[in-house]
């Protein structure tokens, strides 16, 4: 969402915009390319809008499909177009009041258009669509996988105390937890005292989850590997204050100052995921998507601690940690995927009827993410944050 269209793809070509996936990139899409047509059918119920001038970029990243459209006057618009499975215009209207939110609190977010008939969000046939103003800034991390490292330590600095400002301007936002939706990084089941009840009322409230988890020995499963984390968790939960907070924090969902070292957040994009969590949930998500090299081979799973402790730095200067909330940080971090990895199999399985995602989503991230905490490397993590704070007191 940027008006940096130094590697634009025309749109004559799509079969140039591939799409990252947890194995890399491949060049059939889950969800078919945005047209001209309809971007010109679209953009025509917003008024003060000129013609479609081109359609510069394609983005490659999964769950939608999304362009970035000029139009004639020189201006650039980031479209963005959801089955309806997995958003629809209701549930799109949550995230845009929360964008609204920050960006009237002062935090760098893109605009979301109304149409004429005031919506922000429109639903035509089987695809609920959305138009941002692009922002402004310097996409940086277009051209790499999510849940990438940053490029340097500095730039977790800067995103550290972004995603400070973003949960100091969210602190005044009561709205409830949004509606029971795939794909949401929620705290629903991680953030009850009780692990076992919550779970199956949370998967029993949500059918194409429940069908998705038949297929699998999920409740062993979660006893096995998820439970005992959680009852570390469970005694400091009372510490954590609600809190809407971004949900999918990492570089890539990030506008930048420029690519070099030293560069600074220039805007924050991208709200799909964001729900009614906890401070320290977002700050365990944006170690685990930034910091740890999950998409490498498993035995070069590197961790990149000088950018943790620069994230956490950088969060720290404007929002300190209490001593329960950083041991909630590190009992949380070992499970804070489960909801979302969760609701990655439903829509493997029960969306896109995908068998490799599946077990990618169930195997390799549920499973696998939880069981590499468990082992050496991730043992050594806690162990460091855990010394890290020890030093940090004596300081």
């Amino acid at each position: 969402m940027t008006s940096d269209t130094s590697n634009d793809t025309p749109n004559d070509t799509p079969h140039a915009a591939p799409q990252f996936t947890v194995d890399g990139e491949k060049t059939v899409r889950d969800w078919p390319l945005i047209t001209r047509d309809e971007v010109e059918r679209l953009l025509a119920d917003y008024a003060g809008l000129a013609p479609l001038a081109k359609i510069a970029w394609h983005s490659p990243r999964p769950f939608s499909s999304a362009v970035l459209a000029h139009t004639l006057d020189g201006r650039a618009w980031f479209v963005k177009r959801h089955h309806a499975r997995l958003r629809s215009a209701a549930g799109l209207a949550e995230e845009h009041a929360f964008i609204a939110h920050l960006g009237s609190r002062g935090l760098p977010v893109a605009d979301v258009l109304a149409d004429r008939a005031g919506r922000t969000a429109i639903t035509r046939d089987d695809w609920t669509w959305e138009v941002h103003a692009a922002a402004p800034g310097m996409d940086a991390y277009r051209g790499v996988m999510s849940w990438k490292p940053f490029f340097d330590a500095s730039h977790a600095w800067s995103a550290g105390r972004t995603l400070a400002r973003l949960h100091l301007a969210a602190a005044d936002y009561d709205a409830p937890a949004r509606t029971l939706q795939p794909l949401l990084s929620s705290f629903r089941v991680i953030g009850s005292p009780s692990l076992e009840p919550a779970l199956e009322q949370w998967v029993q409230a949500q059918p194409g989850l429940a069908r998705s988890l038949a297929k699998h020995d999920w409740r062993a499963d979660i006893a096995e590997i998820i439970a005992p984390a959680h009852a570390r968790l469970a005694p400091l939960l009372p510490a954590l204050r609600p809190l809407w907070t971004h949900g999918d924090w990492h570089a890539s969902n990030l506008l930048w100052t420029d690519a070099t070292p030293g560069a600074q957040v220039r805007a924050v994009l991208d709200f799909g995921l964001s729900d009614r969590t906890c401070a320290v949930y977002d700050l365990a998500l944006a170690i685990e998507r930034n910091a740890i090299d999950w998409l490498a081979a498993p035995a070069a799973c590197a961790v990149e601690y000088a950018h943790i402790a620069a994230l956490l730095d950088g969060y720290e200067s404007l929002a300190p940690l209490s001593d329960a909330g950083y041991e909630a940080l590190i009992a949380l971090l070992p499970i804070v995927h489960t909801e979302f990895a969760l609701l990655e199999v439903e829509y493997f399985d029960d969306i896109l009827g995908d068998e490799a995602g599946v077990a990618a989503a169930y195997d390799g991230y549920l499973l696998g993410h939880a069981r590499w905490f468990a082992q050496d490397d991730g043992q050594r993590l806690l162990a460091w944050l855990r010394s890290r704070r020890r030093e940090e007191d004596r300081a």
